[in-house]
């Protein structure tokens, strides 16, 4: 029988961490992931896994403690909800999402919530899938929504700075935080992209729970602006980049 299991301060450092990175090797990506939900495990961040090492896991925490400009009152906020590769279509999906669910209604929360958009993106859990449970679109900020299933009625919302999606600052500009292992590998590809082409920049660590919930934009561990405009929550390489400066440029 399939099993699933939570990490915890006790196992972190020895289990697989479910993402997209394939490495036998020390990985800067990875390491920085774990020492950062090392660090969230204490305050209810729950990363529960397929006992197996592959793409199939869930990733959710109290909205108080989320690093993402939403707030709510009593809400778990989903980050990331994943089934990759062969384990897709059996029902693993369904398995991680109402445990989340089960979990939320067992500590007496007013429901769940994650981050969706108009358009599906590449970078975050499927939209569609939430919707069969339940979730509906409860704000929206530009072109991305607010998710909930809401057991008691109250919803939760993004701040009112999130809404803004404007900056002063005209070079691009990207927030990011080390909650994703693939960061790394995005940093160094915007890095290189800017440097060997004379493109101006700025990287931002988002490094602490303050510095999230402050964000001029809707946020879930990476975001763009370009011509004081945000771009997208996706992460990048240099095709991509060329793309939206290539339309703000026009």
């Amino acid at each position: 029988m399939d099993k699933f299991i939570d990490l915890t301060p006790e196992n972190i450092e020895n289990e697989h961490l479910c993402c997209i990175i394939r490495s036998k090797k020390t990985h800067p990506g990875v390491e920085a992931k774990r020492a950062w939900l090392a660090e969230r495990l204490t305050e209810g961040h729950i990363f529960r896994k397929l006992d197996e090492k592959a793409t199939v896991f869930i990733e959710y925490t109290p909205l108080e403690k989320a690093w993402v400009p939403i707030e709510g009152d009593n809400y778990i906020y989903i980050y990331c909800l994943w089934v990759l590769g062969d384990y897709r279509e059996h029902g693993y999906g369904k398995k991680l999402m109402e445990s989340c669910i089960a979990d939320a209604k067992a500590q007496g929360r007013s429901g769940v919530c994650m981050l969706g958009s108009l358009k599906q993106k590449a970078w975050l859990s499927d939209q569609a899938f939430a919707k069969r449970f339940g979730f509906v679109a409860v704000d929206t900020a530009g072109e991305y929504e607010l998710l909930a299933l809401s057991f008691d009625g109250s919803v939760p919302h993004f701040t009112e700075r999130a809404k803004a999606q404007t900056i002063d600052e005209q070079e691009l500009t990207v927030y990011y935080s080390p909650q994703c292992p693939y960061t790394y590998h995005s940093i160094t590809a915007v890095k290189k992209y800017c440097e060997g082409n004379g493109i101006p920049y700025r990287l931002i660590k988002v490094d602490s729970l303050q510095k999230a919930k402050e964000l001029p934009c809707v946020f879930n561990n990476w975001a763009v602006f370009y011509g004081g405009k945000f771009q997208t929550v996706n992460q990048l390489d240099g095709g991509m980049l060329d793309k939206i400066m290539a339309r703000e440029d026009a």
